[in-house]
């Protein structure tokens, strides 16, 4: 009996590479201002923001278990769970004060998007920016919000499916595709 040798490679020869601290800074440096955009359409405020960001880089600095193809990926993911842990959007707790994005640019005022964004309340937010922008699952996101997966499908069919606000959130954010 002869054996017919496939030319694919086998799982031994599959090997994967991690993360090292340089993939993660060039994460960082080629998406400062899109993560810090999604920082604090999230947080609604300068102040936390900051603090999710800068939280995000020190983990990131020190996780070793990241394929480097995920890195991006994993950035953002932590970067919303630390958005959580900050804002806690299941609570009854309003969330800290809200800062306008608009205020901060050198702009001339106007009506922008990401301000329409960070009105909603802070579930409503969070569950429009994971669902809609950076395209969760309702189960991911319920399981990230520690909530139902209907929970997530109601807010989501409420003030969140507001077009309006999403596409002028869109158009605030510019080309990028991904918050």
């Amino acid at each position: 009996m002869t054996r017919v040798r496939s030319n694919k490679p086998g799982i031994t020869n599959f090997r994967a590479d991690y993360a090292k601290p340089a993939d993660f800074c060039d994460v960082f440096n080629s998406n400062t201002e899109v993560l810090y955009r999604l920082a604090f359409v999230l947080t609604a405020n300068h102040k936390e923001s900051e603090q999710c960001f800068v939280s995000t880089v020190a983990e990131a600095f020190r996780e070793k278990a990241v394929f480097k193809e995920w890195a991006e990926s994993w950035v953002k993911r932590r970067l919303i769970e630390n958005a959580i842990e900050i804002i806690s959007p299941t609570s009854s707790r309003n969330g800290g004060k809200r800062a306008l994005w608009s205020a901060r640019q050198r702009e001339m005022p106007r009506k922008c998007g990401i301000d329409t964004v960070t009105k909603l309340s802070p579930f409503e937010r969070f569950v429009f920016v994971m669902s809609v922008l950076e395209r969760y699952s309702h189960w991911d996101c319920s399981l990230l919000l520690g909530c139902s997966m209907n929970k997530v499908a109601q807010a989501r069919m409420g003030r969140c499916a507001d077009f309006q606000s999403w596409r002028r959130f869109r158009e605030s954010m510019g080309s990028h595709s991904a918050v």
